[in-house]
């Protein structure tokens, strides 16, 4: 299991393809607060409804001064699809080695209906303008967390 981020610590620095074809950095967003959050799979349930939990707080997020960034080991052309049917207007980036995802803690062992596997850990991470994490929240639920994550940030 790969080790989990701590506040304090320097978020690891990425380049990933996001569904549009696009190579994104995290620093590219230096000087900003981000959201970065880990899901496992497009389109199922669980993962729309929290992308679209995103997608309907984006306002009052931004507004806060923090941007959004969904990372699965999804393919791009899944990732486009997805993110075209749901009018995300966040960058949703492919991460399908999981490099990213372990890097982040985000990857490790998991358990589902009495069996254990490796998998994407639903995860999201707050990294502040200097690149260091600021709030780190593992296994999280997808219904209700995007509600959680504000109230923790203190955005209404």
């Amino acid at each position: 299991m790969s080790e989990r981020l701590q506040p304090g610590d320097r978020a690891p620095d990425f380049t990933l393809t996001s569904a549009d074809g696009s190579a994104v950095s995290l620093g590219d967003f230096a000087g900003e607060n981000v959201v970065v959050y880990f899901y496992p799979a497009a389109a199922t349930p669980g993962c729309t409804t929290q992308a679209c939990d995103f997608r309907d707080s984006l306002a009052s997020l931004a507004t806060a001064g923090y941007r959004v960034i969904g990372i699965s080991p999804d393919a791009e052309t899944k990732l486009r699809s997805f993110s075209d049917k749901e009018a995300l207007t966040f960058p949703l980036l492919s991460d399908p080695d999981h490099a990213v995802a372990d890097a982040w803690g985000a990857w490790g062992e998991k358990k589902n209906y009495g069996k254990t596997y490796e998998g994407l850990i639903r995860s999201t991470v707050v990294v502040d303008g200097a690149g260091h994490v600021a709030l780190a929240q593992y296994n999280v639920r997808a219904t209700g967390h995007v509600a959680k994550l504000r109230r923790d940030l203190g955005i209404s």
